[in-house]
């Protein structure tokens, strides 16, 4: 059994409208009381506050706050999680100090059970129901559906959606093959068997709109909350246009992906590429280098391509399908440097785009010669295709706690208070 999210369009009439824009903004409310509250206590008592407590206070909350109680009590809990999320990401140095929450910046709530919500689907269309809000249409449609278990309402541009996920059992179908993979800007996927994929260059195609939208907008009044000064309608309508090309350019690279990345998983059953640091490779120059243009180049051609969302989407197909990824350490093999039919190491530069081997003679593409080392190094490992399921060598993502470790321990209860006679 497997887990997939399936995100589908909604169609709410004004009434519906009105009031999931109410509740995004009660959301954001809680949100922003439950980082105050551990703020302050923190600063001012050095008391440390945690998700229990607060989700112990939520009745009481909700009786002082009566228009909490139509959100249900699963909803709002998912949102005080939100906040001990953010405060252990923080923690483990996965990212910055958690940050109150405006209206604009708070795209919607998450049902983290089957409680408050129910998907009228088969997984093509249907009827979202909501508690206390009635069937909202939704439109899309789930190549796997199964059993819903937990639902996200997003507010995105100008638009929502539901994000549903649901236990399933996912069938993808492969062939024997086996192919290594070199990624990189000058092709955007290089295969060894000698297939080429190039880079579609989404944001290059429109990076010129996109500019002339930006020049655009910067010419308009721009709000400014310090000074208090609002945006302008103007300013409003510029931005809505420059992230409606943005958010094209990133519906067709992600469109890009899947096609490549199934197309990939259906002819092969074991996948072998290299181990990447993109974190790394799209690091900004540093100051007073005097390659910033280029490496602000380099980076934004690495971003077009999209290397790791390719790479995770092609681990979960090919964990649907049985099949088997093998990173290769990059470092120790040396891919772009070794031959691969007699193995010989030689450096070269950037610019040489074709391998040809001084010690054997073997002569083809670059990208090509390097996805067939990985390929051999791969297969050295004794790894068979028979053995299916094997576990990729990836490392596993840091813990930072999730609803099924908070919904396993029991709602705790503050202890009675024992009051002294006469006290």
């Amino acid at each position: 059994m497997a887990t997939r999210r399936v995100t589908f369009r909604l169609y709410p009439d004004k009434k519906q409208d009105k009031k999931l824009h109410y509740w995004r903004k009660l959301h954001k409310e809680l949100f922003n009381a439950c980082l105050y509250q551990r703020k302050v206590e923190y600063e001012r008592f050095g008391k440390s506050i945690s998700y229990f407590d607060q989700q112990n206070a939520m009745p009481a909350f909700k009786e002082c706050w009566y228009e909490y109680k139509e959100l249900g009590s699963h909803a709002l809990q998912a949102t005080v999680k939100r906040v001990d999320f953010a405060y252990k990401r923080f923690f483990q140095k996965l990212g910055g100090r958690p940050k109150f929450k405006s209206s604009r910046d708070y795209r919607g709530w998450t049902y983290p059970c089957k409680s408050g919500w129910k998907a009228s689907t088969n997984g093509e269309n249907g009827y979202l129901v909501l508690s206390n809000l009635g069937n909202i249409p939704l439109r899309g449609k789930a190549r796997t559906w199964g059993l819903p278990t937990t639902c996200t309402i997003i507010w995105k541009e100008g638009k929502w959606y539901a994000s549903i996920t649901v236990d399933c059992q996912p069938v993808r179908e492969t062939d024997i093959n086996s192919v290594g993979l070199d990624f990189g800007t000058y092709h955007a996927v290089a295969c060894s068997d000698g297939t080429i994929i190039d880079n579609p260059r989404f944001l290059a195609s429109t990076q010129e709109q996109v500019k002339k939208a930006s020049k655009k907008l910067r010419k308009k009044r721009s709000p400014n909350f310090k000074k208090k000064i609002k945006a302008s309608k103007r300013w409003r309508k510029a931005r809505k246009k420059v992230s409606k090309l943005q958010q094209k350019v990133a519906r067709q690279r992600e469109d890009w992906q899947h096609k490549v990345a199934a197309q990939i998983v259906s002819r092969n059953s074991m996948v072998a590429t290299e181990k990447l640091n993109l974190k790394g490779m799209t690091h900004k120059a540093p100051k007073g280098s005097k390659r910033k243009a280029q490496k602000t180049g380099l980076n934004r051609s690495l971003l077009d391509v999209g290397i790791g969302n390719i790479l995770s989407l092609i681990k979960y197909k090919l964990d649907e399908c049985q099949g088997i990824f093998v990173e290769v350490p990059t470092v120790k093999v040396a891919p772009s440097q070794t031959c691969p039919k007699c193995g010989q190491k030689k450096k070269k530069e950037l610019s040489e785009r074709v391998h040809q081997c001084s010690n054997c003679g073997y002569t083809c593409d670059r990208d090509i010669a390097a996805a067939q080392v990985m390929l051999n190094y791969a297969k050295g490992l004794g790894t068979s295709l028979y053995n299916r399921g094997v576990e990729a060598s990836t490392s596993t993502p840091t813990f930072c706690g999730g609803f099924k470790q908070a919904s396993a321990m029991r709602r705790q209860k503050p202890p009675a208070q024992q009051y002294a006679a006469g006290a």
